[in-house]
């Protein structure tokens, strides 16, 4: 319980997946122009369907602000670009965020040739003391937002 309270601040974009009234929050990283952004708006398109329990949130865009609560990371945007995603070719558009969200899950962007079809076990990596599970996605594949939500419907909480 020595982090509780720690805050760290990451590049990157969170979105969340309302399941059963809990927000849970994937936090997707990579470097510039890899395209978080792009990913994130794409899972923001997507409605519930017979495998996505819940609406899709915008939770933050550039910056995510991660804080850790007992042994609870919760994902959040820095105020003055809440609610601010940037949408290449047109510029920043405004969503209705979400305040913050419980983060189960990191999305972390490579190319198509570094995903293992069948990872075993499944990488994992920590962000202030709580490990998570990592999902590993080449961002602009068709499928990529899809995989990203289905990985964030079925994370254990």
């Amino acid at each position: 319980m020595g982090l509780d309270g720690a805050v760290e601040r990451v590049h990157g974009t969170a979105i969340a997946l309302l399941v059963d009234g809990v927000a849970r929050a994937a936090l997707i990283r990579g470097p510039s122009g890899a395209g978080k952004s792009d990913l994130a708006l794409r899972c923001l398109a997507t409605g519930p369907t017979s495998f996505l329990p819940g609406p899709v949130r915008l939770v933050a865009d550039d910056q995510v602000v991660v804080t850790r609560r007992g042994d609870i990371p919760m994902a959040s945007a820095p105020e003055s670009i809440a609610g601010l995603i940037e949408v290449r070719g047109l510029g920043v558009v405004r969503f209705d965020p979400l305040a913050e969200a419980r983060l189960v899950m990191l999305v972390d962007l490579v190319a198509a040739g570094m995903i293992e079809r069948l990872p075993d076990p499944v990488p994992s990596d920590t962000l202030l003391g709580v490990t998570m599970p990592v999902l590993r996605l080449h961002a602009f594949d068709c499928s990529s937002a899809v995989k990203l939500l289905i990985g964030l419907a079925g994370v254990e909480l």
